[in-house]
């Protein structure tokens, strides 16, 4: 479970404090598929960096799986992020001296994975790039990148997935294929999904659906099952 109680985040613009975020309190148990949304400056993408403890709060304690992030060290929070996060950027953040093979590896090599090499192999597979493992970065579509961004997420096994626009770079038709990918491995690995996104469409297809405006949560809903 993912809990954020009470935060608060301001940083210095000029000589003014500027909040990005005020009082955010949320709930998110395991397995859940939540869809953050809101205009560009209410604060989806700094939420989504202080669950992933790549940045802390001004105020406030975040708790993932019942440890508190907030008061750990960079270790500490290094290794949360390798054994329980994966990350999903906008801009994709593969290392371009690395083929795409040895992007999704070397996240397993550094924890000392055994099976390390028959994994990635087997996240090439999933993503459907088996044939395109040895290509670097340059030489792969924005679509491809971003498949490799997903597999190289997914690697270590993580229990939750947080996706910042991960389709925001992308034609709908790339999009479409990224976000049914991710939302398969999300159903096949019962992984926790955050996703921000300014997509109504991708929106509406999450379980639950948070609205920030101005740093603050106006709607939190829940999306009705199906009947069927």
């Amino acid at each position: 479970m993912i809990q954020l109680k009470n935060i608060t985040k301001t940083v210095r613009s000029g000589s003014d404090d500027l909040t990005i975020l005020e009082d955010v309190s949320i709930e998110i148990p395991d397995g859940q598929f939540i869809a953050l949304t809101g205009a560009s400056g209410s604060g989806k993408s700094t939420l989504l960096g202080l669950i992933a403890g790549l940045d802390a709060p001004s105020t406030g304690e975040i708790f993932i799986d019942g440890d508190e992030i907030t008061s750990m060290s960079e270790d500490g929070l290094a290794g949360i992020r390798s054994s329980k996060i994966g990350f999903v950027f906008q801009s994709f953040h593969l290392i371009p001296s690395l083929t795409a093979f040895e992007n999704i590896l070397i996240p397993m090599e550094i924890r000392g994975q055994k099976d390390a090499k028959a994994r990635a192999i087997k996240l090439l597979e999933e993503v459907d790039l088996t044939d395109r493992g040895h290509h670097y970065p340059a030489e792969l579509s924005g679509g491809e990148q971003q498949r490799v961004a997903i597999a190289r997420a997914f690697a270590n096994q993580p229990s939750i997935l947080l996706a910042d626009e991960p389709t925001g770079n992308l034609d709908s038709k790339n999009g479409q294929h990224i976000f049914e990918l991710m939302t398969n491995l999300h159903k096949q690995n019962k992984v926790t999904l955050v996703l921000v996104t300014h997509d109504g469409q991708l929106a509406a297809e999450a379980q639950r659906q948070i609205v920030l405006k101005d740093g603050r949560v106006v709607n939190d809903e829940i999306t009705p099952v199906p009947v069927s």
